[in-house]
């Protein structure tokens, strides 16, 4: 961790730390940061979900690796630092449309179901991400089983 810091100084002084193509409340942080929790709601990331994370930002936000590479890890300290849903999920909402957050959600379940099943605790967070995001009820279960045809096991995993 003293390295790290020292690093992050020595960096700074110098100059050599290029600046990040992703502002603090650029959506695209709120969202990364949304998707990467919901990989750890269960409390690990599957290699599968890992996979379909870069995957889905890369595709998504129309990303080169190194960008996607770039998000993922100012989203990853951004998630690391957050007390709660709602900052994130107030970016999202005064940013996007009805059809961007819909989005949103719809990669969450795309990530949550990378590895062919969803936990309780991955259902839990999604239901009041959408929620805070104003996607209705109907839709994200619509969403969760658009999704879960293309992605789950045979066996499911949780039900809604």
């Amino acid at each position: 961790m003293l390295a790290s810091l020292k690093n992050l100084f020595s960096e700074l002084a110098s100059g050599d730390k290029h600046p990040s193509r992703f502002a603090d409340n650029d959506y695209r942080v709120a969202a990364a940061a949304r998707l990467i929790h919901s990989t750890l709601s269960d409390g690990k990331m599957s290699d599968a979900e890992q996979e379909m994370l870069r995957a889905v930002i890369k595709q998504r936000f129309e990303l080169d690796d190194a960008a996607t590479s770039e998000l993922i890890e100012q989203a990853t300290t951004a998630e690391h630092d957050a007390v709660d849903l709602y900052h994130f999920t107030s970016v999202l909402d005064r940013t996007l449309d009805e059809a961007g957050r819909r989005r949103i959600v719809e990669m969450m379940w795309e990530v949550a179901y990378a590895d062919g099943r969803i936990t309780e605790f991955e259902d839990n967070l999604i239901w009041r991400a959408a929620d805070l995001l104003y996607v209705p009820s109907r839709e994200r279960i619509e969403l969760r089983r658009s999704v879960a045809a293309k992605y789950a096991a045979p066996d499911g995993g949780a039900g809604d």
